[in-house]
């Protein structure tokens, strides 16, 4: 008697075989799915908007926060350097919080006034009143840059000031000059190009020494780690400060360099700057590397060097 071969695949092995090609189908054309109406409603109900007076007090400014981060917002490109946490995409911060919607309410009483003329589905930051209160400043941050907007209070109505994207990486991307008319801002320099893109051949190795005493020492998350991180760094903090009035007239002050402070004077004549400079640290983050203190005049002149 003959012993022949069977060529049936047995059928355990068939049924597993199955199992898989069913979950395969099962992934094509998926989207994401949304809860029973009643979790919707309860996960989506707005929060309390949140309050800022005016320098008068006689105006509330009601802030509008959204129910729940989008995926569009979750799904943003995140770099970890020198303690920091910056979208590249934008060149600000990542996952920040944000507004959806301005109305400016006075305080005794009377007609509420909606901030107007923003972009759809705006993501609004960095809210600042004037120190007259006859304006709001703040940034709008899209899918790939932020921007500097102003709202006159009175009528409500917004615009974009500049067409420069502000560089929100760290620090604060602008402040008011004292007599409301202008705002000291950090942006983006013009014509910078693209990130760094990290050689596939290292340049040398990343030394680090010590004097071989032995003592406690902090530890920090998101620090340098290799001189391409050195220059993502370099190319994402490196800003240009201006000076735009309300009308949008813009001026440059100064050479773009890693700006820790561009903080006006009380007077609004002058410019208290902190410069970072190397060598950069893979111990510690940002704010504790090497910094320069100067006062500057509104043209970049350097009236005085802190010793």
């Amino acid at each position: 008697m003959n012993s022949t071969r069977s060529n049936r695949t047995p059928p355990v092995i068939l049924s597993a075989v199955v199992l898989f090609t069913a979950m395969l189908h099962g992934q094509e054309g998926q989207s994401y799915m949304t809860p029973p109406k009643a979790i919707e409603q309860l996960v989506s109900a707005p929060p309390t908007p949140a309050m800022m007076l005016s320098p008068s007090k006689e105006k509330a400014l009601l802030m509008e926060r959204p129910a729940m981060s989008g995926i569009d917002e979750l799904s943003q490109p995140e770099l970890r350097i020198a303690g920091l946490r910056i979208n590249p995409a934008t060149n600000g911060r990542s996952r920040r919080s944000h507004y959806i919607a301005l109305t400016l309410r006075p305080v005794m009483g009377g007609k509420e006034v909606k901030v107007s003329g923003l972009p759809a589905n705006p993501k609004i930051s960095n809210i600042s009143w004037s120190p007259d209160g006859k304006y709001l400043a703040f940034t709008v941050t899209s899918m790939d840059e932020i921007t500097l907007w102003i709202a006159n209070t009175k009528r409500g109505r917004a615009k974009q000031v500049m067409k420069s994207h502000l560089n929100a990486a760290y620090g604060a991307p602008f402040r008011w000059l004292s007599d409301s008319e202008g705002i000291v801002a950090l942006t983006v320099p013009e014509g910078r190009g693209g990130a760094p893109e990290e050689s596939r051949v290292p340049g040398g190795p990343v030394v680090q020494e010590n004097i071989g005493g032995v003592a406690p020492a902090r530890t920090y998350q998101d620090l340098l780690a290799s001189p391409h991180d050195e220059a993502l760094f370099g190319h994402h903090l490196t800003s240009q400060i201006v000076h735009v009035t309300v009308k949008g007239k813009v001026t440059k002050i100064g050479k773009p360099a890693i700006y820790g402070r561009a903080e006006p004077s009380p007077s609004g004549q002058m410019l208290l700057v902190e410069t970072i400079h190397r060598p950069y640290s893979y111990l510690v983050p940002v704010y504790r590397f090497p910094r320069l203190v100067e006062v500057w005049d509104l043209s970049g002149k350097v009236v005085h060097t802190a010793t």
